[in-house]
């Protein structure tokens, strides 16, 4: 008989595969959407497999009942509740803030994540924040755990975040790995996929994860796949989940079936098996209105399939993206990946890049030859009359050459040279988000490139793209807003001085 374990004992029970349910809170407080929840919650509590419920935080940028509620309930009714906690629509105050009351109640697995973008709310769409990003977000629960932040007594948060393997191109692929390192060095403990079906894709996440002998327990995402969810993910409306071309075929023709359902079931549970064979730590099953029967079935169906598991692999989710990068070089045999890292492209720096780091080198690097004169002269012009128009003629030029917002906390030699504050519509200091598409950016797709893609391709071409995943940039101190970022550089002001 299966003995219930929280989550994080099942994630580090290598005889037990985790299973965790995501249910959806829509808006208002007592609607349909909830009390489907709550009553699958007690279904949930009952069953010793399902070890805990995710609940998800505004999906698609849309105001929903807070997930801290429904966690509260969910709790009360005996199931192990995972709670996506999210930094799109909270500054890192009201984070904090958020985290007490979680703790207060007992609740202590956290999914870190950035977010959708906010979308349409009340009397237009709303503001978005993004203070924090999700390396931000787990580097202070990582802090409040150890008791390093405040003198308040240690938390006990089992946290962990996101990361998508099906990303179309190289750089979005190792802008997400690089990405996964920070999260790991800054506290991640799990990592639960984005949505994806094809099966090369997860071998290759659970190879690199283990060729770089990270340690953190892997979840892999099952979605119930129906045919007008297929065509929006398709089409790329919802925001990292992707569905290819062939997929969505194959759902076609399913359509005129009378027992279509059953077939999406099906392919959730030959995922589940796929998963458990590809040695998975947990699996993450959601879809449209699931109910405990279907998850059940998926769980049972999907044990049952799992001694076949390559197979189902090879003949069922083989849906690779059109001419999309992997990392490793493809198993003929068996479809999969062997352990032989593929070449990657070649790609030149921007003559931009190119001349920003020859004045970085030779006057704000502190191994700079003008370095200390420049340092004396900010340390004067600091305390004189000077500094009001030295910050004007700082902001207009940084305008002209790199879109500058004037947040006094410049990191953009870090990053490319690339401004997050005002070609990131997320702001994301550490990495790529997970809602890029084909190299686009997910807010504007078709017609801005995601930063990291540029930053990625900028940093290959003079052989520095490692340097993506290993430096941490802290947040933004709004402390500095509309000052000069050289003279708050100069005068250690900035995060290169931070205790962060």
């Amino acid at each position: 008989m299966t003995v219930k374990l929280s989550f994080s004992e099942a994630l580090a029970d290598p005889a037990q595969l985790s299973v965790t349910w995501e249910l959806v809170p829509g808006r208002g407080a007592r609607e349909k959407a909830q009390e489907h929840l709550v009553k699958m919650a007690e279904l949930a509590a009952k069953d010793p497999r399902i070890n805990a419920i995710t609940i998800t935080d505004n999906p698609g940028g849309k105001s929903a009942i807070a997930a801290y509620a429904m966690a509260v309930e969910a709790k009360q009714r005996g199931i192990d509740p995972l709670v996506h906690f999210t930094s799109k629509d909270k500054n890192r105050n009201a984070l904090e803030s958020e985290l007490y009351a979680l703790g207060r109640a007992d609740i202590q697995n956290l999914l870190v994540m950035t977010g959708d973008y906010p979308g349409a709310g009340y009397a237009g769409s709303a503001k978005p924040v993004f203070d924090f990003d999700a390396v931000h977000a787990l580097r202070m629960i990582t802090k409040m755990n150890a008791g390093d932040y405040s003198k308040l007594p240690a938390t006990n948060f089992f946290a962990g975040a996101v990361v998508s393997p099906f990303k179309s191109t190289e750089a979005e692929t190792m802008a997400q790995y690089y990405k996964l390192h920070k999260k790991l060095d800054n506290g991640a403990k799990f990592i639960i996929t984005q949505l994806g079906y094809d099966a090369r894709k997860f071998d290759e996440l659970r190879k690199y994860v283990d060729s770089n002998r990270l340690a953190v327990a892997l979840v892999g995402n099952i979605f119930v796949l129906s045919l007008p969810v297929a065509r929006l993910m398709n089409q790329n409306l919802i925001p990292g989940c992707v569905v290819t071309d062939s997929l969505v075929d194959k759902l076609a023709a399913e359509a005129a079936q009378s027992n279509k359902k059953e077939l999406q079931l099906l392919r959730a549970a030959k995922l589940y098996a796929v998963l458990k064979g590809l040695k998975y730590d947990g699996v993450n099953i959601g879809g449209h209105g699931l109910g405990y029967t279907e998850v059940q079935y998926i769980m049972e169906k999907g044990e049952e399939l799992s001694a076949d598991w390559q197979e189902i692999a090879a003949a069922e989710f083989d849906h690779p993206q059109a001419g999309g990068f992997y990392f490793f070089e493809k198993d003929q045999a068996t479809g999969l990946n062997t352990c032989q890292p593929a070449k990657r492209s070649q790609t030149g720096s921007s003559l931009k890049q190119s001349l920003m780091d020859v004045v970085h080198g030779v006057a704000f690097d502190p191994k700079a030859p003008l370095y200390p004169v420049n340092k004396a002269i900010a340390k004067f012009v600091d305390k004189s009359w000077l500094k009001q128009p030295f910050t004007l003629a700082e902001y207009t030029t940084k305008t002209v050459t790199n879109e500058c917002r004037f947040c006094g906390d410049c990191a953009m030699h870090e990053l490319g040279f690339i401004c997050p504050m005002s070609q990131c519509p997320k702001q994301q200091r550490n990495g790529a988000c997970g809602g890029s598409r084909d190299g686009w950016c997910e807010v504007y797709p078709g017609q801005q490139k995601c930063i990291y893609v540029k930053m990625y391709e900028g940093f290959k071409g003079q052989g520095k793209e490692e340097r993506m995943k290993s430096k941490y940039m802290a947040p933004c101190n709004w402390d500095l807003h509309r000052t000069s970022s050289w003279l708050n550089y100069f005068n250690d002001r900035d995060y290169n001085s931070s205790k962060d």
